[in-house]
């Protein structure tokens, strides 16, 4: 298997410093800062942006797989990730990601659709690396 990498960069204090993250792959380089991590509204990413990207990104591709192993490709996928950030005794934690998914996909049920999004869920790599967060949820909306 392949190994995947990423550069972070930083100068100054953590409140009036700021960053760069960049992907070895060129695909992506942004700022960061204090501001821009635990703020609202200020421009940069974060590392739990990223990883909210990644989560979608892994968990989408694992439910094209559920779906398709079950005969069924999909004609479209979207999810949207949300990796919520929360002080826990003082300390900046994760405490949950919500993920919601959309998909069209010819010959699935909702039922069936919202079973292989939780089989995703519980599959995907992303996922089981982030297997200590307390609470991780998929909401799996079928669309006609």
């Amino acid at each position: 298997m392949a190994a995947r990498s990423a550069t972070a960069q930083w100068q100054g204090s953590t409140r009036e410093g700021g960053g760069e993250l960049k992907l070895d792959s060129g695909a992506f380089e942004g700022p960061y800062s204090f501001d821009s991590r635990f703020g609202e509204g200020v421009t940069g990413t974060t590392p739990e942006e990223l990883i909210a990207a990644a989560h979608a990104g892994c968990f989408t591709m694992a439910l094209s797989l559920v779906l398709g192993e079950n005969g069924n490709d999909p004609e479209s996928l979207e999810t949207h990730a949300k990796v919520s950030l929360r002080n826990i005794d003082g300390t900046p934690t994760i405490t949950k990601i919500a993920l919601e998914t959309r998909g069209r996909v010819p010959g699935v049920d909702a039922e069936a659709f919202a079973k292989a999004a939780e089989a995703a869920k519980e599959n995907c790599v992303v996922s089981r690396a982030l297997g200590g967060v307390g609470e991780m949820t998929v909401e799996a909306t079928l669309e006609s």
